[in-house]
Order: structure tokens, then C-alpha cells, then sequence
């Protein structure tokens, strides 16, 4: 009985539960708060504001440049690479047009022509009494010669291509660290001041706001001087990812617990873009790479508006320091000398 009694309370219970919810839901809302009126004169910095959120930075040192239609993305219909904006880049793409494509295309066509020409001149019709020739020095001698012609035409400037790819970076290239995450990038600036850029895919709608191609722009983009080498140290958090910019023939994983390094050079300013190229989970599609490439003194803003420091701009003082010391021990000196006269 005392069981009994038990179980319709608790289904009385489970029955009034939703009326008690809805009752709560049902409360007056917090009244809202209209705000209050802008002056004319925020209204008139308005533009300048949605200007300067854009990036999140000062707009007096830095605005985020606008990509330029078909430059630095894919287009509509593209049947060739992306247009190449550095050396290594142009030199791929010259291999690619003037050497491969021809002799992919030269090959097929004596192949298929050779197949035709077998097809009707050894045809049963034409050759009642089947040959018995089973060798042919001479064929076989031109079948092994041509090939490997072919495959040194090849290997030189692509062994080339690739060495150069792969050349270390000079003493004075800037060092930006690039680290893939789950899922999104970081960039780092160790040689202005070590601070970190986090850079996230943006929303279709502030996208378009902006002019920049859904999936490919980027909050916060890495910015790098033009026509100077760029030391890049990739490395990732957690998973494997792959940077890549396509117009700029660069590609290279990103591996958790190892650092991969290469030289990036962009020689003409404009917004690059690329994406994680490495499968890395279930948001990989959604890890865009902007690149930006400026001036350097409009590089040095966006470091100095990001609380950086310009490379080589400490080391200004301190040599002037040391010429100003080293003036004083000389005055010192010959003060000495000519009290001992």
C-alpha cells in the first residue's frame, strides 16, 4: 500500500512539472533598455569606428587592405594554376606550362598513334602468315633511350626547383612562427616583440561585408613584408595540419612535437589566400589562411599597432650608446694624457 501510495505522488509530480515550467517561462520579461540617442558628432566618427573594428587595431596604422579580384584566390572555371606571385612559384609554373604539359601531351599522341598504326597494319587481313619475329634490337634500344631522355629533361629543373625550395633562410629573414590548432591558426612574431596573432575563419555575412571570398577570409591575417624572405617555423597543437598558399607554390605540414621550417617571399603586395591542406578533423574545411603582403613601412605599423616592436629599431640605441661611450673614453683618455704632460 505504502508503495502504492509512492508512485502516485511521483506520477502526480511528473504531471504538474510541465505546469510549473511554463509558468516560469511564462514570467514578464526584464523590460529593456532603449539607448541612448548618439550625438552628432559620434555619429559622424561612426564610419571611422566600423572602420577600426574591422581589424580590431588603430585604423591610423593599420587598415586591412582589400583583395584584388582573381589575385591571390582561385577563380570560376580555372583549368591552370593560380598566377604565381613568387620566384619559386613562377619557375613551377613555367616547368609545369612549357615542359610537362607538352610532353604529357607529345607522349599520349605518338602512343595513340602507334596504336593505330599497329591496329591496321598488323591486322589479321593484312597479315595472313603472322610474324615470328620475337626480337628487335633496334625497337628496343629506342624504347629504352627515349624514355630515360625524357625523364632527364624532367629531373633537372625539377631537382633544381626542389632544392631551392628547401634553401635555408638568410640571417636577416624575418621569423614568423605559424601553429595550426583544432581549428583555427596562430601566428607568432618572434622577432618583433614574440606576440601572437589568432586568426579564425570569418561568417559568410561579414565576409561578403568585406569584399574577401567566403571560406578563405580570415579574421586576423598574417602579415609579412613584400619582397623580403620570410622564415616560416610551422609546427601544430594537436593534430596535423598542412599550411599552404597556393599562388605562392607553398605548402608544408604542420606536425604536433616537430618544427618544419621554409622560406616564404611574396613579391607583389595583396592579400593571399589559402587553407589547411592536411585533414585534420571534422571543422579541417573551415581553416582558412589570409596573408597579407605590405610595404615595410606599413608592416612596421601593423607591428607597432599590435604592440610589437620593428625589428632592428632597439638595436639603434644601444649602438648609439656604445659610439657615445666610446667618445667618452677617448675624451677620458686624452684628458688623462694631458694632465700627465
Amino acid at each position: 500500500m505504502t508503495h502504492f501510495v509512492k508512485a502516485w505522488i511521483l506520477a502526480v509530480g511528473l504531471i504538474l512539472t510541465p505546469t510549473a515550467l511554463s509558468a516560469q517561462e511564462a514570467l514578464p520579461a526584464a523590460p529593456s533598455v532603449e539607448p541612448a540617442a548618439t550625438s552628432e558628432l559620434e555619429a559622424a566618427d561612426a564610419p571611422a569606428a566600423a572602420e577600426a573594428s574591422a581589424s580590431g587595431l588603430d585604423p591610423a596604422l593599420y587598415t586591412p587592405m582589400k583583395p584584388t579580384p582573381g589575385i591571390g584566390m582561385p577563380v570560376d572555371g580555372g583549368i591552370d594554376f593560380q598566377e604565381q606571385f613568387s620566384e619559386t612559384g613562377q619557375t613551377a609554373h613555367w616547368i609545369n606550362n612549357a615542359i610537362l604539359v607538352p610532353m604529357m601531351v607529345g607522349v599520349s599522341l605518338l602512343v595513340l598513334g602507334l596504336l593505330f598504326w599497329v591496329v591496321l597494319r598488323f591486322r589479321r587481313g593484312a597479315n595472313p602468315e603472322p610474324s615470328k619475329t620475337t626480337h628487335n634490337t633496334f625497337i628496343e634500344i629506342i624504347w629504352t633511350v627515349i624514355p630515360v631522355l625524357i625523364l632527364v629533361v624532367i629531373a633537372v629543373p625539377s631537382i633544381s626547383l626542389l632544392a631551392r625550395q628547401f634553401e635555408p633562410a638568410p640571417e636577416e629573414a624575418l621569423t614568423v612562427k605559424v601553429t595550426g590548432y583544432q581549428w583555427y591558426w596562430g601566428y607568432s612574431y618572434p622577432d618583433n616583440g614574440d606576440f601572437e596573432i589568432i586568426s579564425n575563419m570569418l561568417p559568410e555575412e561579414e565576409a561578403e561585408a568585406r569584399g574577401e571570398p567566403y571560406q578563405l577570409a580570415a579574421d586576423n591575417r598574417m602579415v609579412i613584408p613584400v619582397g623580403k624572405p620570410v622564415k616560416l617555423l610551422i609546427t601544430a597543437a594537436d593534430v596535423i595540419h598542412s599550411f599552404a598558399i597556393p599562388s605562392a607554390w607553398f605548402k608544408l605540414d604542420a606536425v604536433p612535437g616537430r618544427i618544419n621550417e621554409k622560406v616564404l617571399q611574396i613579391d607583389r603586395e595583396g592579400v593571399y589566400y589559402g587553407q589547411c591542406s592536411e585533414l585534420c578533423g571534422a571543422r579541417h574545411g573551415f581553416m582558412p589562411i589570409t596573408v597579407e603582403v605590405l610595404s615595410e613601412e606599413k608592416f612596421n605599423n601593423w607591428v607597432l599597432a599590435n604592440g610589437g616592436t620593428v625589428k632592428g629599431a632597439a638595436a639603434e640605441p644601444a649602438a648609439t650608446d656604445a659610439a657615445a661611450d666610446e667618445a667618452t673614453n677617448e675624451i677620458a683618455a686624452a684628458d688623462a694624457a694631458a694632465a700627465t704632460n
